[in-house]
């Protein structure tokens, strides 16, 4: 399917929030997606993502996350200083902020002419992947990708501590989740803590786990492993498929 892209502004906090939206170029109805990146924000491997997603009949619309902090656009290089600066940033921004600009987005994809408002869903990746747990918690969020989600034991994601992990039994919606099993950043443990929480909280959910380490899916880095990325978005677009079309 071909897709159209934009860029819209969102006032968030009296906060310009750039989101980069791409969705089918054919007219119609399609679920809406709120797309979260990393902490590098909204680089070329992002965009990328995003642009695939949508062929499959979604519109993707991606915030920046760091939009308080950075200059509307700002790509923060996926290098070691880049990682100091994007991990200040996710540092420096308040938990209830992220929640804010969640709600900007879904309130942006209801009013938009190319969604239906019944079928919204999110997915994000690293930092990403936490802020579309949180986002799950909204009733219009009915199905919820999380790929490798940092923090989410811990409450580590911005300043103070998260209070997601205590919160999974606000979540009607369906989820998947997918993990590396050689993530240094989700160890064991922590997966099971996440697994075992959604079993109690009886959230429906799917696990995929992949012999892959930390931002897998991620192509213009050297832990890209593209057989895994290829088997895990199988995965996705059969679930978003299932819960949104």
């Amino acid at each position: 399917m071909q897709i159209v892209k934009r860029n819209i502004e969102l006032r968030v906090d009296d906060s310009l929030m750039r989101v980069y939206v791409a969705s089918p170029k054919a007219e119609g109805k399609y679920p809406g997606i709120v797309f979260y990146s990393d902490i590098y924000q909204l680089g070329g491997a992002i965009l990328r993502l995003v642009n695939y997603l949508a062929g499959f009949g979604y519109v993707v619309a991606a915030p920046e996350i760091f939009h308080r902090i950075e200059p509307v656009g700002a790509v923060i290089e996926p290098d070691d200083i880049g990682r100091m600066r994007g991990n200040d940033d996710a540092r420096r921004t308040l938990v209830s902020e992220y929640d804010a600009d969640c709600l900007a987005v879904v309130d942006f994809l209801k009013n938009d002419s190319a969604v239906n408002a019944e079928k919204l869903g999110t997915v994000g990746f690293c930092i990403g992947g936490h802020l579309a747990f949180r986002a799950a918690f909204l009733n219009e969020i009915k199905a919820s990708v999380c790929c490798y989600p940092t923090g989410v034991p811990s409450g580590k994601l911005g300043q103070g501590v998260a209070d997601t992990i205590h919160r999974f039994g606000e979540i009607k919606g369906k989820m998947l989740l997918v993990f590396g099993t050689q993530d240094p950043h989700i160890p064991d443990n922590d997966r099971q803590t996440i697994i075992n929480t959604l079993n109690a909280a009886q959230v429906t959910h799917q696990v995929f786990a992949y012999e892959a380490e930390h931002t897998f899916m991620r192509d213009d880095g050297y832990r890209y492993d593209s057989a895994a990325a290829t088997a895990a978005w199988e995965k996705i677009i059969a679930f978003l498929g299932l819960h949104l079309n």
